[in-house]
């Protein structure tokens, strides 16, 4: 999984997902009458076009400091974005004058065809703001599942690089600042609530533990030192050691971040443990999809469109979903057949899910010992790339647990972005503090999705194109699109090599039907009225993937609606182009430049994908 900076105003109206397909924006658009100069080429207006993106783009960036951190700059190094409903209408209202702007001064016919890509993409991007603003009050700001209350922390001990004084004068200022922007999203959760929209009671559990988590240990309480006082520390004696500041100065520093962390920031945690603990009365003990909120239907249809980028409906999306079960428990049971097992699918399921030679040890030497294999399957697919891509990531890959704090029991393994230049590495996050949550079986897949040839891949490869605009290389993440091409991935690593053992294989399949049942349970639960329960038992007697796990996806499932279904339908659609282009090239078919062209034009909704593949296969039937 792909994780990503939450709803910001930067992130969620400019690199949000999609809500409608691109030709319908594009149609509905203003038309541009604004003239070319005689003597101009398509090239050259494009370059103009671009010019005026790249300066909308920083323009965009003021909007959102952590995104600015997200890229390795260190402008507005001291603040947090404005997490509230204003500063979104701020934005909008931006994005509305810059696409108006674009649309009096350039004319879309004059363009070459990347250049119309980044047109409809500039418009896209404003018509799934509009899209959302209905839905302000359906979403969930605070839950279990990398609410804004874990995030703060997280990115604050991980993305703040302190490399100087003023690095950490800046870092104590965001510990204060995360403060206000708590209080933010806990008085957006409040406004929700009043309109009879809450997360599940399990939810409302999570964020109170984790707020406790955040906010136990020196300097809040007595005991060894929490996650953010060690990051304090770690990074005041990195300057020490550097002789950026003296032993007294980082005393003082020191003083001034226990500050801003007990008179500031666990002052709003107390805050948020208050009022959830107040209102989980309010909650339904049995966990109800988005359908049975207020306006909730609606909101649900809206989430598919925006997670899909396509206008399947949750019907279509349902029975695809158990046409894609079927297809793959009939190639489990070829390789359960091949490893000699005697018992039917159900009972290899439980072998998988039960038999020690299938997991690490239960400690810390079994959680590295998880890492160190990730790490060795990815060097070693990494040799493979050159055959497969012609462009090549330049940014390194870490695989890390997370964080404590924020670890959970069965959680989805997830990435975060390096920067575009390279100063901070991409990351794979593992979530290790239940081993037996982490099976063998499926540890090379995972790691083949997060890492090379999967998300690392495709978002560094994104943030270093030079040739595109940096709206488009920069500020989109498209989940049908990152997410379909992080499971295409774990296919594609087969067919590069990988995988040589039966059980590896079953769990690239596991991994597969994990997707597949997400277009059945996501729908299941928000459009079909299945509960909590119904939904754990259709995924266990579907995969091995262990109950611990199945339980955290389903509560995931539950909080983020519709983002599970776009990974199959993402995959779906790349296999289906990449069919189209071997049927149309034969033997002119080279999987490099395929690769390269969807990679290429950065994040895009599935219709926007179509378009460069076909601009792609014509330009090579042309040569």
């Amino acid at each position: 999984m792909k994780n990503r900076v939450f709803a910001l105003p930067l992130i969620a109206l400019v690199g949000a997902c999609a809500t409608v397909p691109a030709a319908e924006t594009v149609a509905t658009a203003p038309a541009s009458t604004a003239p070319a100069a005689p003597t101009e080429t398509a090239e050259q207006i494009t370059q103009r076009l671009n010019t005026w993106f790249d300066a909308k783009f920083e323009e965009a960036l003021a909007f959102s400091p952590i995104q600015q951190t997200y890229l390795g700059r260190k402008t507005d190094y001291d603040k947090i974005d404005d997490a509230s409903l204003a500063a979104e209408d701020r934005y909008l209202a931006w994005m509305r004058a810059a696409t108006a702007e674009m649309q009096t001064n350039f004319n879309r016919d004059d363009l070459t065809p990347e250049g119309q890509i980044s047109w409809d993409m500039w418009e896209w991007n404003l018509a799934t703001a509009e899209a959302g603003v209905p839905f302000r009050q359906n979403r969930y700001v605070l839950h279990q599942f990398n609410g804004t209350q874990s995030f703060y922390p997280t990115f604050l001990i991980n993305q703040h690089r302190v490399e100087s004084e003023s690095d950490m004068v800046a870092f104590i200022s965001r510990l204060r600042e995360s403060a206000r922007a708590l209080d933010q999203s806990l008085a957006q959760s409040q406004a929700n609530a009043a309109a009879g929209v809450r997360p599940p009671r399990f939810a409302y559990e999570g964020v109170i533990d984790q707020s406790r988590k955040i906010t136990t240990g020196a300097p809040f309480t007595d005991g060894e030192a929490s996650a953010l006082w060690s990051a304090t520390d770690s990074k005041l004696a990195s300057l020490v050691e550097a002789g950026a500041i003296d032993q007294a100065r980082s005393d003082a520093l020191r003083a001034e971040a226990r500050s801003a962390l007990t008179e500031a920031l666990q002052p709003a945690y107390g805050r948020i443990i208050a009022w959830f603990e107040s209102d989980i009365g309010n909650t339904s003990e049995v966990a109800q999809g988005v359908s049975a909120l207020p306006n909730g239907a609606v909101f649900y249809n809206y989430r598919l469109s925006q997670m899909t980028t396509t206008d399947l409906t949750a019907d279509q999306i349902h029975e695809i979903g158990l046409s894609e079960v079927a297809r793959i428990r009939s190639e489990m049971e070829a390789i359960k057949e091949s490893v000699g097992f005697e018992g039917d699918l159900q009972a290899f399921f439980t072998f998988l899910r039960e038999d020690d030679q299938f997991y690490f040890s239960q400690d810390d030497k079994g959680a590295q010992d998880y890492i160190d294999a990730a790490e060795g399957h990815l060097e070693e697919l990494n040799k493979r790339l050159p055959e497969f891509f012609g462009t090549l990531p330049k940014a390194d890959l870490v695989v890390k647990r997370v964080e404590p704090f924020r670890e959970q029991p069965g959680a989805a393994q997830h990435y975060r972005p390096g920067t575009p230049d390279g100063s901070r590495p991409g990351t794979y996050y593992a979530h290790l503090s239940d081993m037996r949550a982490m099976p063998i079986t499926t540890l090379e897949v995972i790691a083949y999705h997060e890492g090379n040839p999967g998300h690392h891949m495709q978002v560094s490869i994104s943030q270093e194109l030079e040739s595109l605009p940096k709206f488009r290389s920069q500020g989109n993440f498209i989940s049908a699109f990152g997410e379909g091409w992080a499971l295409y991935s774990e296919l594609l690593a087969k067919e590069m090599g990988a995988y040589d053992d039966p059980y590896s294989d079953f769990g690239r399949l596991t991994t597969e039907m994990w997707r597949a049942i997400r277009l059945v349970v996501d729908t299941g639960l928000h459009a079909k009225g299945w509960d909590q329960e119904q939904a754990v038992a259709y995924f266990l007697a579907n995969s091995p993937i262990p109950e611990t796990a199945v339980r955290s996806e389903v509560m995931r499932y539950l909080v983020m609606p519709g983002q599970a279904t776009s990974y199959k339908i993402g995959m779906i659609k790349i296999q289906e182009l990449r069919a189209k282009a071997e049927a149309e090239l034969g033997d002119d078919f080279d999987i490099r430049g395929f690769h390269d062209t969807v990679l290429g034009g950065g994040s895009v909704p599935l219709t926007i994908l179509e378009t460069q593949v076909d601009n792609w296969i014509a330009s090579q039937k042309g040569g």
